[in-house]
């Protein structure tokens, strides 16, 4: 298999840290990471769009060279082909609350502080948009209460002992802030330890490059 990707940008980075997180805890995936980078345009490329007609990153490969284009979706298809060792829990309470938390911080704050990037210094060289950016940043610290609270039992890691796919999502967004040099947890106490725990581990050495 394949996995077309690029540093940095979240939903790759949420895919490339789920791999390595995995294959840290023994499972020898062998999927080859393939860069594309999208300053140079590559993912507008016709090779690219037979992959994904939309154009965007990441996108896995399949051995019968069918694609998955989703960055859930292929964590999911993931976990079900590695089923030993696998992320989102061993029984159907322990995927729902696992799936609870990945979606929640996903919507309500991962995407929303993409927007909020986006709109005060946006790596794509969007212009500043101060009235979006206000907006947004009243909303997002909700998620930042709901985070503290989880982690507020003393847990290390969101899903507890062990990594979770949340945890991949979380710290997919702050690198990004972090590469676009836009502060989003101060006043935060428990995720700023939680994200200077989560940057010590391999696999968050192995992929995060800001």
């Amino acid at each position: 298999m394949k996995l077309y990707t690029v540093p940095g940008a979240p939903n790759p980075t949420k895919v490339m840290l789920y791999i390595a997180e995995r294959e840290e805890m023994g499972v020898s995936m062998k999927i080859e990471q393939v860069l594309v980078n999208p300053i140079k345009g590559e993912q507008k490329k016709p090779e690219h769009l037979l992959r994904n007609e939309f154009g965007a990153l990441p996108v896995l490969e399949l051995d019968d060279g069918r694609f998955i284009v989703e960055s859930l979706a292929i964590i999911y298809f993931l976990e079900d082909l590695f089923p030993e060792n696998n992320m989102i829990g061993i029984d159907v309470t322990e995927r729902g609350l696992a799936r609870d938390i990945e979606r929640n911080i996903e919507f309500r704050f991962s995407n929303i502080v993409g927007e909020y990037i986006h709109a005060t210094n946006s790596p794509l060289g969007l212009e500043p948009n101060p009235g979006v950016a206000a907006k947004l940043k009243n909303i997002f610290p909700k998620a930042l209460v709901y985070i503290e609270k989880i982690l507020s039992d003393g847990r290390d890691l969101l899903g507890g002992e062990k990594p979770s796919i949340a945890d991949c999502t979380l710290q997919s967004a702050l690198q990004f802030a972090r590469f676009a040099k836009v502060e989003v947890i101060n006043g935060y106490p428990l995720v700023q330890e939680w994200d200077k725990r989560y940057r010590q581990r391999p696999a968050a050495k192995l992929v995060l490059k800001f």
